[in-house]
Protein backbone atom coordinates (compact mmCIF):
# COMPACT_ATOMS: atom_id res chain seq x y z
CA UNK A 1 0.00 0.00 0.00
CA UNK A 2 1.48 3.46 -1.08
CA UNK A 3 0.31 6.55 0.05
CA UNK A 4 -0.51 7.91 -3.59
CA UNK A 5 -2.54 5.15 -3.65
CA UNK A 6 -4.39 6.28 -0.25
CA UNK A 7 -4.68 9.93 -1.63
CA UNK A 8 -6.07 8.61 -5.03
CA UNK A 9 -8.76 6.68 -3.18
CA UNK A 10 -9.89 9.63 -0.68
CA UNK A 11 -9.67 12.05 -3.94
CA UNK A 12 -12.51 9.67 -5.25
CA UNK A 13 -14.13 9.35 -2.03
CA UNK A 14 -14.73 12.86 -1.55
CA UNK A 15 -16.16 13.73 -4.89
CA UNK A 16 -17.22 10.93 -6.43
CA UNK A 17 -16.12 11.61 -9.72
CA UNK A 18 -12.86 9.83 -11.01
CA UNK A 19 -12.41 12.83 -13.44
CA UNK A 20 -12.36 15.26 -10.52
CA UNK A 21 -10.66 13.38 -8.59
CA UNK A 22 -7.81 12.71 -11.41
CA UNK A 23 -7.76 16.53 -11.95
CA UNK A 24 -7.29 17.04 -7.73
CA UNK A 25 -4.79 14.71 -7.80
CA UNK A 26 -2.96 16.13 -10.68
CA UNK A 27 -2.65 12.71 -12.27
CA UNK A 28 -4.32 11.16 -15.84
CA UNK A 29 -7.48 9.25 -14.57
CA UNK A 30 -5.85 5.87 -15.95
CA UNK A 31 -3.13 6.13 -13.53
CA UNK A 32 -5.61 7.08 -10.77
CA UNK A 33 -7.83 4.52 -11.65
CA UNK A 34 -4.54 1.75 -11.60
CA UNK A 35 -3.51 3.19 -8.21
CA UNK A 36 -6.86 2.93 -7.08
CA UNK A 37 -6.85 -0.80 -7.94
CA UNK A 38 -3.64 -1.86 -6.56
CA UNK A 39 -4.82 -0.28 -3.23
CA UNK A 40 -8.38 -2.72 -3.62
CA UNK A 41 -5.54 -6.00 -3.98
CA UNK A 42 -4.02 -4.60 -0.98
CA UNK A 43 -6.86 -4.42 1.02
CA UNK A 44 -7.92 -7.78 -0.42
CA UNK A 45 -11.41 -6.53 -1.43
CA UNK A 46 -13.51 -3.72 -3.76
CA UNK A 47 -13.05 -0.30 -2.27
CA UNK A 48 -15.25 1.52 -5.18
CA UNK A 49 -18.07 0.53 -7.49
CA UNK A 50 -19.61 2.10 -10.53
CA UNK A 51 -22.67 2.02 -12.01
CA UNK A 52 -23.57 3.68 -15.14
CA UNK A 53 -22.84 7.87 -14.10
CA UNK A 54 -23.00 6.87 -10.48
CA UNK A 55 -19.86 6.66 -8.55
CA UNK A 56 -20.50 5.12 -4.82
CA UNK A 57 -18.25 3.70 -1.99
CA UNK A 58 -18.44 -0.55 -1.35
CA UNK A 59 -19.13 -1.02 2.77
CA UNK A 60 -15.44 -1.96 2.48
CA UNK A 61 -14.64 1.73 1.57
CA UNK A 62 -16.72 3.25 3.83
CA UNK A 63 -15.15 1.64 6.74
CA UNK A 64 -11.79 1.93 5.66
CA UNK A 65 -11.93 5.50 4.52
CA UNK A 66 -11.27 7.05 8.03
CA UNK A 67 -8.68 4.77 8.66
CA UNK A 68 -6.54 5.61 5.48
CA UNK A 69 -7.74 9.55 6.10
CA UNK A 70 -5.98 9.52 8.87
CA UNK A 71 -3.37 7.67 7.91
CA UNK A 72 -2.49 10.24 5.00
CA UNK A 73 -3.06 12.68 7.63
CA UNK A 74 -0.68 11.10 10.05
CA UNK A 75 2.40 10.78 7.30
CA UNK A 76 1.66 14.37 5.89
CA UNK A 77 2.58 15.37 9.36
CA UNK A 78 5.27 13.54 9.94
CA UNK A 79 6.89 15.22 6.64
CA UNK A 80 6.49 18.32 7.74
CA UNK A 81 7.79 17.95 10.94
CA UNK A 82 11.03 16.17 9.53
CA UNK A 83 11.67 19.06 7.28
CA UNK A 84 10.99 21.48 10.31
CA UNK A 85 13.44 19.29 12.05
CA UNK A 86 16.43 19.72 9.47
CA UNK A 87 15.38 23.27 9.20
CA UNK A 88 15.92 23.59 12.91
CA UNK A 89 12.17 24.93 12.69
CA UNK A 90 11.85 22.92 15.98
CA UNK A 91 13.43 22.02 19.41
CA UNK A 92 11.84 19.21 20.68
CA UNK A 93 12.38 18.56 24.56
CA UNK A 94 10.76 15.90 26.46
CA UNK A 95 10.75 15.91 30.01
CA UNK A 96 10.19 13.43 32.78
CA UNK A 97 8.63 14.54 36.18
CA UNK A 98 7.91 11.59 39.07
CA UNK A 99 4.30 12.22 40.17
CA UNK A 100 5.49 13.79 43.12
CA UNK A 101 7.20 16.96 40.72
CA UNK A 102 5.14 19.59 40.00
CA UNK A 103 5.06 21.33 36.41
CA UNK A 104 5.06 24.32 38.36
CA UNK A 105 8.84 23.84 39.48
CA UNK A 106 10.06 23.76 35.58
CA UNK A 107 7.27 26.59 33.62
CA UNK A 108 9.92 29.18 34.98
CA UNK A 109 12.95 26.75 33.27
CA UNK A 110 11.18 26.81 30.15
CA UNK A 111 9.83 30.19 30.02
CA UNK A 112 13.69 30.74 30.19
CA UNK A 113 15.14 28.97 27.78
CA UNK A 114 12.52 29.82 25.19
CA UNK A 115 14.48 32.91 24.75
CA UNK A 116 16.85 31.68 23.67
CA UNK A 117 16.03 28.29 21.91
CA UNK A 118 14.08 28.93 18.66
CA UNK A 119 10.97 26.76 18.31
CA UNK A 120 11.37 24.74 21.30
CA UNK A 121 8.46 22.40 22.09
CA UNK A 122 7.99 20.53 25.43
CA UNK A 123 6.32 17.32 25.89
CA UNK A 124 6.39 16.64 30.00
CA UNK A 125 5.95 12.65 30.75
CA UNK A 126 5.16 11.36 34.16
CA UNK A 127 6.61 8.29 36.12
CA UNK A 128 8.16 6.79 38.48
CA UNK A 129 11.70 7.08 38.95
CA UNK A 130 12.51 3.77 37.95
CA UNK A 131 10.47 3.96 34.94
CA UNK A 132 11.95 7.54 33.95
CA UNK A 133 15.29 5.84 34.09
CA UNK A 134 14.67 3.23 31.57
CA UNK A 135 12.74 6.24 29.64
CA UNK A 136 15.90 7.98 29.71
CA UNK A 137 18.42 5.12 28.81
CA UNK A 138 16.11 4.02 25.72
CA UNK A 139 16.15 7.84 24.87
CA UNK A 140 12.43 8.36 25.21
CA UNK A 141 12.73 11.03 26.95
CA UNK A 142 16.03 13.78 27.13
CA UNK A 143 15.90 14.69 30.69
CA UNK A 144 13.89 13.71 34.27
CA UNK A 145 13.08 15.39 37.38
CA UNK A 146 12.74 13.01 40.42
CA UNK A 147 13.21 12.86 44.26
CA UNK A 148 14.40 10.56 46.44
CA UNK A 149 15.79 7.23 44.08
CA UNK A 150 17.90 4.71 44.66
CA UNK A 151 20.58 2.63 42.61
CA UNK A 152 21.21 5.27 39.99
CA UNK A 153 22.78 3.35 36.56
CA UNK A 154 26.90 4.31 36.14
CA UNK A 155 25.61 5.51 32.77
CA UNK A 156 22.68 8.11 34.38
CA UNK A 157 24.61 11.72 35.55
CA UNK A 158 22.46 13.42 38.23
CA UNK A 159 22.37 16.53 39.92
CA UNK A 160 21.23 17.90 43.12
CA UNK A 161 19.06 21.09 42.20
CA UNK A 162 17.90 21.55 46.11
CA UNK A 163 16.22 19.52 49.13
CA UNK A 164 12.70 20.76 50.55
CA UNK A 165 10.49 19.32 53.40
CA UNK A 166 7.17 17.95 53.49
CA UNK A 167 4.05 19.61 55.02
CA UNK A 168 1.00 19.20 56.38
CA UNK A 169 -1.96 20.31 53.53
CA UNK A 170 -5.22 20.48 55.10
CA UNK A 171 -8.76 22.20 55.11
CA UNK A 172 -8.67 25.31 57.11
CA UNK A 173 -11.90 23.63 59.36
CA UNK A 174 -9.55 20.82 60.70
CA UNK A 175 -9.06 20.47 64.22
CA UNK A 176 -5.71 20.94 62.85
CA UNK A 177 -5.98 24.23 61.06
CA UNK A 178 -5.15 26.53 63.83
CA UNK A 179 -1.76 25.03 65.11
CA UNK A 180 1.44 26.71 63.97
CA UNK A 181 3.04 23.44 63.80
CA UNK A 182 1.65 20.05 63.95
CA UNK A 183 3.21 17.05 65.84
CA UNK A 184 3.91 13.50 65.06
CA UNK A 185 1.50 12.41 67.20
CA UNK A 186 -0.78 14.53 65.77
CA UNK A 187 -0.26 13.12 62.92
CA UNK A 188 -0.74 9.34 64.20
CA UNK A 189 -3.71 10.19 65.28
CA UNK A 190 -4.88 11.88 62.23
CA UNK A 191 -6.51 10.16 58.85
CA UNK A 192 -4.03 10.66 56.29
CA UNK A 193 -4.64 10.70 52.46
CA UNK A 194 -3.07 8.37 50.19
CA UNK A 195 -0.57 9.29 46.99
CA UNK A 196 -0.42 6.69 45.38
CA UNK A 197 3.59 5.66 44.13
CA UNK A 198 5.04 8.36 46.84
CA UNK A 199 8.82 8.23 46.40
CA UNK A 200 9.34 9.20 50.11
CA UNK A 201 6.27 7.01 51.76
CA UNK A 202 8.85 4.77 52.64
CA UNK A 203 10.69 7.15 54.53
CA UNK A 204 7.49 8.46 56.09
CA UNK A 205 6.80 5.27 57.47
CA UNK A 206 10.37 4.78 59.18
CA UNK A 207 10.07 8.28 60.81
CA UNK A 208 6.92 8.69 61.96
CA UNK A 209 5.19 5.41 62.08
CA UNK A 210 7.38 2.97 62.91
CA UNK A 211 5.86 0.71 65.07
CA UNK A 212 1.64 0.96 63.51
CA UNK A 213 0.94 1.96 60.11
CA UNK A 214 -0.88 5.55 59.43
CA UNK A 215 -4.51 5.77 59.15
CA UNK A 216 -5.18 6.23 55.68
CA UNK A 217 -8.60 7.78 54.20
CA UNK A 218 -9.03 8.03 50.88
CA UNK A 219 -6.05 7.59 48.34
CA UNK A 220 -5.52 8.82 45.02
CA UNK A 221 -2.41 8.99 41.92
CA UNK A 222 -2.48 13.11 41.49
CA UNK A 223 -2.02 15.76 44.06
CA UNK A 224 -5.14 17.95 42.62
CA UNK A 225 -7.21 15.42 43.69
CA UNK A 226 -6.13 14.58 47.24
CA UNK A 227 -6.11 18.09 47.72
CA UNK A 228 -9.99 18.31 46.78
CA UNK A 229 -10.23 15.90 48.88
CA UNK A 230 -8.31 17.58 51.47
CA UNK A 231 -10.23 20.61 51.08
CA UNK A 232 -13.66 18.86 51.55
CA UNK A 233 -12.08 17.55 54.81
CA UNK A 234 -11.48 14.11 54.17
CA UNK A 235 -7.77 14.38 56.17
CA UNK A 236 -4.24 15.57 55.90
CA UNK A 237 -2.32 15.43 52.90
CA UNK A 238 2.02 15.33 53.67
CA UNK A 239 3.18 16.87 50.37
CA UNK A 240 6.55 18.47 49.49
CA UNK A 241 6.40 22.34 50.49
CA UNK A 242 6.96 23.18 46.80
CA UNK A 243 3.92 22.01 45.34
CA UNK A 244 1.07 24.87 44.57
CA UNK A 245 -2.00 24.36 47.07
CA UNK A 246 -5.70 25.25 46.28
CA UNK A 247 -6.44 28.64 48.01
CA UNK A 248 -9.00 26.61 49.97
CA UNK A 249 -6.28 24.86 52.16
CA UNK A 250 -3.56 25.44 54.47
CA UNK A 251 -0.05 24.12 54.48
CA UNK A 252 1.63 24.12 58.29
CA UNK A 253 5.33 23.33 58.86
CA UNK A 254 5.87 19.71 61.18
CA UNK A 255 7.93 19.46 64.29
CA UNK A 256 10.77 17.93 65.08
CA UNK A 257 13.24 16.71 62.08
CA UNK A 258 10.97 17.16 59.45
CA UNK A 259 11.09 14.65 56.30
CA UNK A 260 12.88 16.32 53.47
CA UNK A 261 13.79 14.84 50.24
CA UNK A 262 16.31 15.22 47.33
CA UNK A 263 15.16 16.59 44.19
CA UNK A 264 17.95 15.53 41.36
CA UNK A 265 17.85 16.83 37.60
CA UNK A 266 18.70 13.12 35.42
CA UNK A 267 20.98 12.68 31.91
CA UNK A 268 22.13 10.02 29.67
CA UNK A 269 26.16 10.16 30.29
CA UNK A 270 27.93 10.99 27.21
CA UNK A 271 24.90 11.19 25.25
CA UNK A 272 25.48 14.45 22.67
CA UNK A 273 23.00 17.15 24.00
CA UNK A 274 20.32 19.26 21.51
CA UNK A 275 20.76 22.22 22.33
CA UNK A 276 17.50 22.63 23.82
CA UNK A 277 18.72 20.32 26.14
CA UNK A 278 21.99 21.58 27.17
CA UNK A 279 19.77 24.88 27.76
CA UNK A 280 17.77 23.54 30.01
CA UNK A 281 20.47 21.43 31.59
CA UNK A 282 22.34 24.84 32.61
CA UNK A 283 19.83 26.76 33.58
CA UNK A 284 18.08 24.24 35.88
CA UNK A 285 21.71 23.50 37.77
CA UNK A 286 22.84 27.35 37.72
CA UNK A 287 19.39 28.42 39.34
CA UNK A 288 19.33 29.97 42.54
CA UNK A 289 16.23 27.77 44.02
CA UNK A 290 16.13 29.61 47.60
CA UNK A 291 13.76 32.15 48.16
CA UNK A 292 16.26 34.43 50.78
CA UNK A 293 19.54 33.84 48.79
CA UNK A 294 20.19 37.24 47.14
CA UNK A 295 20.55 36.83 43.12
CA UNK A 296 24.06 37.39 42.25
CA UNK A 297 24.86 37.51 38.55
CA UNK A 298 27.16 34.85 36.80
CA UNK A 299 29.68 36.21 34.59
CA UNK A 300 29.79 34.60 31.11
CA UNK A 301 33.65 33.60 31.55
CA UNK A 302 32.86 31.85 34.78
CA UNK A 303 30.68 28.97 33.13
CA UNK A 304 32.85 26.34 32.10
CA UNK A 305 34.69 26.04 35.42
CA UNK A 306 31.49 26.18 37.64
CA UNK A 307 30.13 23.60 35.44
CA UNK A 308 31.27 20.52 37.48
CA UNK A 309 30.25 22.74 40.66
CA UNK A 310 27.10 21.08 41.74
CA UNK A 311 23.80 23.53 41.93
CA UNK A 312 22.90 25.23 44.96
CA UNK A 313 20.87 23.14 47.44
CA UNK A 314 17.92 24.42 49.57
CA UNK A 315 14.73 23.58 50.52
CA UNK A 316 12.86 26.60 49.23
CA UNK A 317 12.43 27.88 45.84
CA UNK A 318 13.04 31.26 44.48
CA UNK A 319 11.90 32.63 41.06
CA UNK A 320 14.73 34.18 40.03
CA UNK A 321 17.63 33.37 37.81
CA UNK A 322 21.67 33.81 37.90
CA UNK A 323 22.41 35.23 34.18
CA UNK A 324 23.48 32.20 31.94
CA UNK A 325 25.52 32.54 28.73
CA UNK A 326 22.99 30.71 26.44
CA UNK A 327 24.24 31.41 23.38
CA UNK A 328 25.65 29.21 20.48
CA UNK A 329 28.82 29.29 21.47
CA UNK A 330 28.15 29.65 25.01
CA UNK A 331 26.20 26.22 24.79
CA UNK A 332 28.61 24.81 23.24
CA UNK A 333 31.47 24.96 25.53
CA UNK A 334 29.51 23.91 28.63
CA UNK A 335 30.56 20.12 29.51
CA UNK A 336 28.62 17.96 31.17
CA UNK A 337 30.24 16.74 34.12
CA UNK A 338 28.47 14.05 37.03
CA UNK A 339 27.77 15.19 40.58
CA UNK A 340 27.22 12.80 43.03
CA UNK A 341 25.48 13.43 46.50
Amino acid sequence: MELHQVRYFLAVASTLNFTRAAEQCNVTQPALTKGIQKLEQALGGSLIYRERQLTQLTDLGKEVLPMLARTLASAETARRRAKEFQRKEIAPLKIGLAPSISASLIVDLITEIAKFVAGLNVELREGTAEKLIDLLLEGEISAAIVGDVQDIPARIDDWLLFEERYVAVLAPTHQLANRPSIGIDDLRETVLLERVGCDVAPKIQRSYFPKEPPHLGHCSGHDLHLQYLAAAGFGVVLAPEHMPCLPTLKTIPLEGDPISREVRLLAVQGRRYSPALDAFIKVARFRDWSIEAPQKEMPHERLPEMASAPAPASTQRASGFQRIDLTARGLTRCKRAKTLA
